[in-house]
C-alpha cells in the first residue's frame, strides 16, 4: 500500500491539529512557519571543553548542553527546559549519526550526557533509545548494540526493520523505519556538523534520511528537493521536537567519511527546534571555515545546500533560512 500525503493547506492544517505535543500546547515542530516569528538557535561552546588534552571533559560537556537549554528555551534551569519537551511515560528516540565512525559521528559523550538529563526529567531508562540506520554505524561510532527493554536500547534499523507501507510525499517514497513509527513517540535529533561531498552539507534535516529505506536515491541534485521531502513525512514532522547539532569536532570538507586533515575541534553544540535554521547556521559556520582556510565556498562548487531553502518555502514551511528571521545566541 501507498500511503501519500499532499502539500495542500488542508494537510497541513490536520498536521497542526495532532501535533500539539509540547507542554503548554507548542507545536513539537513547525507546521505552518509564521513569517512574523523568528527562530532561535543557540551555539553554546566551550574552550575549555578539552582541558589541555584532546579528550572532551564530561563535565564541561554537561554545563555547556545545560546553557544551552536554558537558553534555548529561555528557563531558569536545564531540568525545566527539558520538561518542557519530553513527559514521563514517552519513549523517546535520540537519532544519532554513526556513518562516519568515531572520527565525525555524534559523540557517545554527548549521549550519554543527554541520557543522564532525560532520565532526570522523569524518562526512565527503558523509555530511552538511541538508533540509527545500522546496528553496525552505531558500533563503528563507539556504541555498544544493546536491544533489552529494562533499560536504554542502542539498535539500528535492522533491528525492527521497516514499514511495509510506502509513504509518499513530493519526490520521494520511502518505507519508514519501525524504530521511528512505533516505538519513538518523540524524537531527538542528534545529527554532526560537516560537508558533504554531495550534499553540501548533512546537518539536521539530511539526518532524518536515516529513518527511510532508501537514502541512496536521493542524492541528486544536491538533495533537492528530497532532503525537504523525506522531513515532510508525517511521523519525522510530528515526533522531532528537539534538533542539538554535534559541533564538537567539526568537518568543513570531505564528508560525510572522516577526513581528520579538514576537521577541526569547534568545541560547540548548536540547538533548534527549527532545523532549518540550524542547518542554515551550521551552514555558515562551515562556509566561513572554508574561507579562513583559503577554500572555494560550497556555491562555487555547485553543491551549496539549496534544499535548505526549498524546506523553508511555502510549500514545506518546516523553518526559516532567513537571517533576519533567525535569532542566534552564542553562549
Amino acid at each position: 500500500m501507498r500511503q501519500r500525503l499532499h502539500p495542500g493547506r488542508r494537510g497541513f492544517l490536520k498536521t497542526c491539529i495532532a501535533s500539539v505535543a509540547m507542554a503548554g500546547g507548542t507545536p513539537s515542530f513547525f507546521p505552518f512557519f509564521s513569517e512574523r516569528e523568528k527562530s532561535r538557535v543557540v551555539i553554546s561552546r566551550d574552550p575549555l571543553l578539552r582541558g589541555t588534552g584532546s579528550s572532551i571533559i564530561s563535565g564541561q560537556l554537561l554545563k555547556m548542553l545545560d546553557r544551552g537549554m536554558q537558553a534555548l528555551y529561555a528557563t531558569d534551569s536545564a531540568l525545566e527546559a527539558w520538561k518542557k519537551i519530553v513527559q514521563p511515560g514517552e519513549v523517546v528516540g535520540l537519532k544519532v549519526n554513526g556513518l562516519a565512525g568515531r572520527g565525525i559521528s555524534t559523540d557517545v559523550l554527548l549521549v550519554e550526557v543527554i541520557c543522564e538529563r532525560l532520565q532526570e526529567a522523569g524518562i526512565a531508562k527503558k523509555d530511552i533509545v538511541i538508533w540509527d540506520r545500522l546496528n553496525t554505524d552505531l558500533e563503528s561510532a563507539g556504541f555498544r548494540i544493546v536491544a533489552g527493554s529494562d533499560r536504554i536500547r542502542y539498535i539500528g534499523n535492522d533491528t525492527l526493520g521497516y514499514e511495509e507501507d510506502l509513504v509518499v510525499y513530493g519526490s520521494i517514497g520511502s518505507r519508514l523505519a519501525r524504530t521511528l513509527t512505533q516505538l519513538c513517540d518523540v524524537v531527538i535529533n542528534l545529527p554532526v556538523l560537516k560537508d558533504h561531498s554531495i550534499a553540501g552539507v548533512t546537518i539536521a534535516l539530511k539526518n532524518m534520511f536515516g529513518a527511510i529505506h532508501n537514502p541512496n536515491k536521493y542524492h541528486l541534485n544536491v538533495g533537492d528537493p528530497y532532503v525537504a521531502d523525506v522531513n515532510m513525512l508525517l511521523p519525522i514532522r510530528r515526533k522531532v521536537r528537539l534538533n542539538i547539532c554535534d559541533a564538537l569536532t567539526a568537518q568543513y570538507e570531505g564528508g560525510p567519511s572522516y577526513m581528520p586533515q579538514w576537521s577541526w575541534p569547534y568545541n560547540g553544540i548548536l540547538l533548534s527546534q527549527d532545523p532549518v535554521a540550524l542547518d542554515y547556521t551550521g551552514w555558515q559556520i562551515i562556509e566561513r571555515k572554508r574561507t579562513e582556510k583559503g577554500m572555494k565556498s560550497l556555491q562555487a562548487l555547485d553543491r551549496a545546500p539549496s534544499y535548505i531553502a526549498t524546506a523553508a518555502d511555502s510549500q514545506h514551511r518546516l523553518g526559516t533560512n532567513e537571517p533576519s528571521r533567525i535569532e542566534q545566541v552564542e553562549i
